[in-house]
């Protein structure tokens, strides 16, 4: 199994995949039990702020139920740290063809960023064929989606950006939608209080709604 098929498992089984934006590290394990409490295992971290590798690290050494990878990688050297860290995939907002080359050599689930029928011919001719639509919404949404997936059909998405709990089942009925992406699971509101209860609730809805 290539890491591409692995990507596109991962996304499959998990269907919804919340994009943790965290400024203390010290809120990344309570944050992570509540998420998997309430159904969500697999967290993306994102790498824009400081705290972000070392949230990634602390989940992985304390929520052992968290299937735990690292977003907002941008650059080769942001993919050699996910390396580092052992997260379980990585996924990047959009794709230089450094960082396309640099991931197809490297031995880890990732997901592309995309927006266009041309980035997307990239990343298909070095072996993504799942991709993370983004910013969906502002692209399209379902439309875009519907759109790319014509000359596309091989072509499996996670769109992600401007997604929230009404919209996510929309998203994946669609057949070439494995999972969506979004920040709606962890309101920063929620994250700054300590709100885990809060958390874990709108986790279990999500995942709920999907039957």
């Amino acid at each position: 199994m290539t890491q591409a098929d692995n990507a596109t498992d991962l996304l499959r089984a998990a269907r919804i995949v919340p994009v943790l934006t965290i400024d203390d590290a010290a809120q990344a394990v309570p944050l992570a039990r509540a998420l998997v409490a309430g159904g969500v295992r697999m967290l993306e971290v994102t790498l824009r702020t400081p705290a972000g590798a070392r949230a990634a690290e602390a989940i992985m050494a304390e929520v052992p139920g968290a299937i735990v990878g690292l977003g907002t990688v941008l650059t080769p050297g942001d993919l050699d740290l996910a390396l580092r860290l052992g997260v379980a995939f990585a996924f990047s907002p959009g794709a230089t063809p450094e960082l396309l080359d640099a991931a197809a050599r490297a031995r880890l689930p990732f997901v592309p960023g995309i927006a266009t029928a041309s980035e997307l011919m990239a990343a298909m001719a070095r072996g993504f064929s799942t991709v993370k639509l983004f910013p969906a919404a502002q692209l399209g949404g379902i439309g875009a989606v519907k759109a790319l997936g014509a000359p596309f059909p091989e072509a499996r998405f996670c769109p992600t950006g401007g997604i929230g709990e009404k919209e996510a089942p929309d998203y994946l009925a669609l057949p070439n939608v494995v999972a969506v992406g979004g920040s709606w699971l962890v309101p920063g509101a929620e994250l700054k209080a300590g709100d885990w209860a809060a958390i874990e609730a709108r986790a279990r809805r999500s995942t709920d709604a999907l039957g």
